[in-house]
């Protein structure tokens, strides 16, 4: 059988085979990107101080909890802002409040409180550093100085931020 120019075939091809015991290899690399997580979780959800026009109470008993878990090896901080300028009754007609600035935040067991505001964020925990990898546990006291007000129920939001470092 003629194939091509001059080029002559005769018979059939052999097959290619591999010669027994050698072994073809190649290599990857896996990569795993893990970004920085935040996550604030377990905040009560409410809690109450009681008292009458002229006294102050803390939460010393029950501390405002929540918890924080990062992996940002810079640490984080813990703040906290009033989303009200004052605690507001909750009776229709009553035509009093509480300035905001009458509730004050402490890291519990400090002992040393700050007044809340609307605009500047009090820092209630700071840490260098990752969380426990089940999270941390913050703890806030806060305290409240009654003004002269009507007997009533006086509430006002309080945001919590967590922020990387």
């Amino acid at each position: 059988m003629a194939v091509g120019a001059g080029i002559a075939l005769v018979g059939t091809v052999p097959e290619a085979q591999a010669v027994p015991g050698v072994i073809g290899t190649a290599s990857t690399t896996a990569n795993v990107v893990v970004g920085s997580s935040i996550t604030l979780a377990s905040l009560v959800p409410s809690f109450t101080l009681s008292g009458n026009p002229g006294e102050s109470d803390e939460t010393t008993d029950i501390p405002v909890t929540l918890a924080v878990t990062t992996n940002n090896n810079e640490g984080y901080s813990v703040v906290v802002l009033s989303t009200a300028p004052a605690l507001s009754p909750t009776l229709p007609g009553n035509p009093d409040n509480i300035p905001i600035s009458n509730l004050q935040v402490a890291a519990a067991g400090t002992g040393t409180f700050a007044p809340l505001s609307t605009t500047d964020p009090i820092l209630v925990h700071t840490q260098a550093g990752p969380s426990a990898p089940t999270g941390d546990v913050i703890t806030n006291a806060y305290r409240v100085d009654i003004p002269f007000v009507l007997p009533d129920v006086y509430s006002a939001v309080l945001d919590y931020y967590v922020v990387t470092q």
